[in-house]
């Protein structure tokens, strides 16, 4: 986290720096959308093959301002100190810039000491009163809080999997797997990575509930969300989709987390375990997907067209 005592001069006042985040192909804030011209877009940016980085702070005043600059590896070492426990003075240069959006786009659970509560600047004409940004609502269930669920479930793995035992996946007679209703977990209130503890937000539980044992039931067919889900992963491996519709990260040792967005969906994946759906039209849910016949080649399929971290 940024020292509240560093400012930067963002125009004409100064911007007392709270935090930053990445908007690059590999690494964009979630909830801007499902690929990064699409999260661009959202900010009114064109989708440099750069990046940039996003700084969120205050101005004197205590309106909230979020700072777009082009200097994306300056806003990765600041990024990776504060992670670490170090400090970093974030002191972007103004030629580096691009543009100054009121508002933030996330919620932020920190303020600058010694300025008025965080709030919205006053409307400015001479930017077509352009409503500030701000973080989607807690309140109701769409893609934004779709994106965040998954945000979350990357984040926590190692929770979320743990509730998960492989003989909750019933083998349908088509050969595929099927999640049994009482495998669905609850992602309300989902956080994102960017806003992760070390920063002030909120996270996730996972349901205690991991599903009952169903070795005698009988085989259940797949949700089809997930079966719509699947097939549609399937199609960017033979048409390549928007940059940073599919994205890898680290997991660990060979393991890599994948994340995979579309129209009313993501998916959460490690390359060598079981995979995790949210759909836009099951509010809250989570369905998780085993291994099977088809999932790891179809995730190895994925890995390989994905954009990484540099």
């Amino acid at each position: 986290m940024a020292g509240t005592d560093e400012a930067v001069d963002a125009g004409d006042d100064a911007l007392y720096v709270l935090t930053a985040l990445l908007l690059t192909p590999a690494q964009f804030p979630s909830v801007l959308g499902d690929d990064y011209p699409e999260a661009c877009a959202a900010l009114g940016l064109e989708a440099a093959a750069e990046g940039y980085g996003l700084v969120l702070g205050q101005d004197g005043a205590g309106a909230r301002w979020t700072v777009v600059i082009d200097d994306v590896s300056l806003v990765a070492v600041a990024i990776a100190s504060w992670d670490c426990g170090m400090e970093y003075d974030l002191s972007p240069d103004e030629r580096s810039m691009v543009a100054a959006l009121p508002g933030w786009p996330l919620t932020l659970a920190v303020s600058a000491p010694g300025v008025p509560a965080p709030h919205d600047p006053e409307p400015d004409p001479a930017d077509g009163d352009l409503p500030p940004l701000s973080p989607p609502a807690t309140d109701s269930w769409g893609p934004a809080q779709r994106r965040l669920g998954a945000d979350e479930i990357a984040l926590q793995w190692a929770n979320w999997r743990a509730q998960i035992d492989d003989a909750d996946f019933a083998v349908t007679p088509e050969g595929g797997d099927a999640p049994g209703d009482d495998t669905f977990a609850k992602a309300a209130e989902a956080g994102t990575h960017e806003e992760s503890a070390a920063r002030g937000s909120e996270e996730v539980e996972p349901a205690a509930d991991g599903g009952a044992d169903r070795a005698d039931e009988e085989p259940t067919r797949p949700h089809p969300g997930v079966r719509r889900v699947l097939d549609e992963a399937r199609a960017y491996v033979d048409t390549a989709p928007p940059v940073g519709r599919v994205r890898s990260a680290f997991a660990h040792e060979d393991a890599r987390t994948l994340r995979v967005d579309g129209p009313g969906w993501s998916m959460v994946a490690r390359t060598d375990d079981i995979a995790f759906v949210l759909l836009d039209e099951e509010p809250g849910e989570v369905l998780p997907v085993g291994r099977g016949p088809e999932l790891p080649a179809l995730l190895d399929a994925l890995d390989k067209l994905a954009v990484r971290p540099s």
